[in-house]
């Protein structure tokens, strides 16, 4: 039966802006954009998550640190955009918006490069270029010293050109350390210059040829980033004689850069725990009836396997012996374990707790419920944020000008002021030190990828940063009713003959026009004559009529049952049926009727139940100062009885899909940010209108996964509030990071031009402000 809540049959592709299996690409996600996204839904299944260990000996902004990235995005095959071609391309050096901004000034040159997208958080870089260019694309790459890394043609999706390297000796930079202390002692105990200065040479040959190379290709290509910045001020200390300082912040800048690097890899991994929530292997049944130990890669659709007490469940699946109790909690975030039993669906990386069961395999390993999830957080890692935008925009001019200004410092005081040049040649080189905006570009990927992170754990699911950060702007909430605020199984609880009908007749009537709709209260009505033994009768010309029921013939009949919208279009209302049919709808009930072609046949009267989840969400959301209204198909006696049930602030009955269209277009109108939460598949246009659309009970659900804003995995509401909570506590944190970037730069700048300043102090404040924004940002992943 055909309710206008649940009239879409399917949620259609464009409704939801669909990211790219392109971590690089970056969508506008804003009102207009979220409804013409068809064109883009590629299919991304059939991807292995797994990732995989590389190690390189350089890595962008880290200077000659080693940096390990333990669960790297999978890199998405080539692929054609009209006359062109899409490349996604991993490049383990580039992690600052300096190497993006280097790349940019190369490729501008190249007219056979179309676009490029960067996802500096996951070092992917997508280029739409020329068919014929890609080779020339990779040369001007490895002409910048980076090391490009492709998607292989192979089935796991793993880089073919990612050839792990040896890790660098650590006894370099131990023995440029020795070496610094060594000069700083020997120019403080009044030791002869020349020692001094050689030592200070043996520290900076030890830990800095990677910095110099990397500088002096920046510098070529008209670029200042870190490495050609510490090579200006490095060689302008040691033209100053300043050989122990010279050496001291060359040393200091690796270490510095090196512990950097773990803490990033920190937050580019923080998806990494959900990618080892299965086990390499299975137990299958084989076709003699033993059980095999096999690679999850190996087992295909239909295998059935074992699992036993305490063992993760490694595939999605449908159990078909025995029983259990499973923790869902990595997927959904939901406390109590859930019981299993025959005919239930199982997920992968969830846990088996008691008994011991069979199940037939029903999603190969690269397109479980967990990879579907593991694949959309890492495709949100790649979209930027507005915030991140901004960011970036604002680094762009940034270095410019500090560099602009550190010249200033050099050359107007002696010039002008007959200042010393030693003194101002070297604030400016202190300020130059200062200059890299690292720590300010750093701060805002770290903390969206910790949000997101955070949110998975919890089974919510975040499709972009734009949309964790709307979050916390949710000032009106719209909640479709069954299945989202109710069980959405509802029961026949009342049945009554209205004309001189035989009652097991209207019965088989009625069972038989309901079992062919999947709607929940014709299920009931269906159920319950099933349980009676009631028989059902062929339907032909059966048809839905959306927000209104089902009509079909039955015996060359014509036959209607819906609810009382569709029985005062027929015309077939009363004033006593009126009376009736009110007093049930007060009392929450859904009311449908079974007519033929001249009266009302009988009523059926069906209710749900609210979910206990349902009250404490919705209380948690009118203490956030969240308006909720909940839009419905029932009639409105049984819309404002459910919604006194639960605490709702509104309550809308009779809506079709085009009501609750209008419904949240007119609230957005007025300026609030709109959400809607349904199942992800029905309400189709409300959810693509809203600013933030949820889905609810996402969990082995391809199509609310792939097209949500947010997908909670569980059909638990109270896990909005968590997300608003999060979002506010996200902003917080992006602000702060903001704001310390900002400050430490700032308060050692002046600090400089005051004269107070030393290239040690510089070197923290670059280094240090990184280091504060990043360990920020990864609280996010305790929340």
């Amino acid at each position: 039966m055909s309710h206008a809540d649940h009239a879409e049959a399917g949620r259609p592709d464009q409704a939801k802006a669909c990211a790219h299996g392109h971590a690089g690409h970056e969508h506008a996600h804003g009102k207009t954009a979220k409804h013409d996204h068809a064109a883009h839904g590629h299919d991304h299944k059939g991807h292995d998550h797994a990732g995989h260990a590389h190690h390189h000996a350089d890595a962008g902004c880290c200077g000659s640190t080693v940096t390990t990235l333990a669960a790297p995005i999978r890199l998405p095959q080539s692929e054609a955009v009209g006359s062109d071609v899409r490349t996604a391309i991993r490049i383990m050096q580039m992690d600052c918006p300096t190497e993006e901004a280097l790349i940019r000034k190369k490729f501008s040159r190249m007219p056979y490069v179309r676009s490029m997208d960067f996802n500096l958080m996951q070092r992917v870089l997508t280029v739409v270029h020329a068919p014929d260019a890609l080779e020339s694309i990779l040369a001007a790459l490895r002409s910048l010293d980076f090391t490009p890394e492709m998607a292989d043609a192979g089935p796991n999706g793993s880089p073919a050109t990612a050839a792990a390297a040896p890790a660098k000796p650590w006894w370099p930079l131990a023995l440029a350390g020795v070496a610094a202390v060594g000069s700083e002692a020997a120019g403080w105990l009044g030791a002869p210059a020349w020692m001094a200065a050689g030592l200070a040479v043996v520290a900076i040959l030890s830990c800095g040829l990677t910095t110099y190379k990397k500088g002096w290709l920046a510098i070529r290509n008209g670029n200042l980033n870190i490495n050609a910045l510490m090579s200006i001020a490095v060689t302008g200390a040691l033209v100053l004689r300043q050989w122990p300082e010279a050496a001291m912040v060359m040393v200091l800048f690796t270490i510095a850069e090196l512990i950097e690097a773990k803490s990033l890899d920190r937050a580019r991994n923080a998806i990494q725990g959900l990618m080892q929530l299965t086990p390499e292997q299975a137990s299958v049944q084989q076709p003699d009836g033993s059980w095999q130990a096999t690679d999850l890669k190996a087992i295909a659709l239909g295998a059935v396997v074992r699992v036993k007490p305490g063992e993760r469940i490694a595939l999605d699946g449908e159990i078909v012996a025995g029983r259990s109790s499973v923790d869902q909690a990595p997927i959904t975030g939901e406390s109590l374990p859930v019981d299993k039993t025959v005919g239930n669906a199982v997920f992968a990386g969830t846990i088996n707790l008691a008994g011991s069961f069979d199940y037939r395999v029903t999603a190969a390993a690269s397109n479980t419920t967990l990879a579907r999830i593991i694949h959309a957080v890492e495709e949100a890692q790649g979209t930027k944020a507005p915030t991140q935008r901004f960011v970036d925009q604002f680094a762009r001019v940034y270095t410019p000008i500090v560099f602009a200004v550190a010249l200033a410092v050099a050359i107007v005081p002696p010039l002008l002021f007959s200042g010393a040049w030693h003194e101002w040649v070297y604030k400016a080189l202190v300020m130059l030190v200062i200059a890299c905006p690292c720590a300010l570009v750093i701060s805002t990927p770290v903390t969206i990828v910790s949000g997101l992170a955070a949110a998975a754990r919890k089974g919510i699911l975040i499709k972009g940063g734009a949309y964790l950060e709307q979050g916390r702007k949710l000032r009106r909430l719209a909640l479709d009713k069954t299945g989202t605020l109710t069980h959405g199984k509802p029961v026949q609880t009342e049945l009554a003959i209205l004309a001189d009908v035989d009652g097991t007749r209207c019965r088989s009537l009625a069972a038989s026009l309901a079992g062919r709709s999947d709607h929940p209260v014709s299920m009931a009505i269906a159920a319950a004559a099933k349980t009676d033994g009631v028989a059902n009768v062929t339907v032909d010309a059966f048809e839905a009529l959306a927000g209104r029921g089902v009509r079909g013939k039955i015996d060359g009949l014509s036959y209607w049952l819906g609810n009382h919208r569709l029985v005062e279009e027929l015309g077939r209302c009363s004033a006593s049926l009126e009376a009736r049919l009110d007093a049930l709808e007060r009392q929450g009930k859904t009311v449908v009727m079974l007519v033929d072609a001249e009266r009302v046949l009988a009523l059926f009267a069906v209710a749900d139940t609210v979910k206990e989840t349902s009250r404490a969400a919705i209380a948690e959301l009118q203490r956030l100062g969240v308006a909720t209204t909940m839009l419905t198909g029932d009639n409105p006696h049984t819309a404002a009885a459910i919604a006194q049930q639960v605490g709702i602030d509104e309550a809308r009955g009779d809506q079709l899909p085009e009501d609750k269209l209008n419904a949240v277009a007119q609230w957005s109108t007025e300026g609030a940010t709109v959400g809607m939460v349904g199942d992800g598949i029905n309400d189709a246009p409300a959810l693509a209108r809203a600013d933030i659309g949820f889905a609810m009970g996402a969990m082995g659900t391809d199509t609310a996964i792939e097209t949500a804003d947010v997908a909670l995995m569980d059909d638990d509401l109270r896990k909005i509030p968590s997300f608003i909570r999060l979002s506010k506590a996200t902003h917080a944190v992006l602000v702060q990071n903001i704001a310390l970037a900002l400050g430490i730069k700032s308060v050692f700048l002046v600090l400089t031009v005051m004269g107070l300043g030393t290239m040690w102090m510089a070197v923290f404040a670059d280094v240090g402000a990184s280091l504060l924004v990043v360990a920020n940002g990864l609280r996010l992943l305790r929340k």
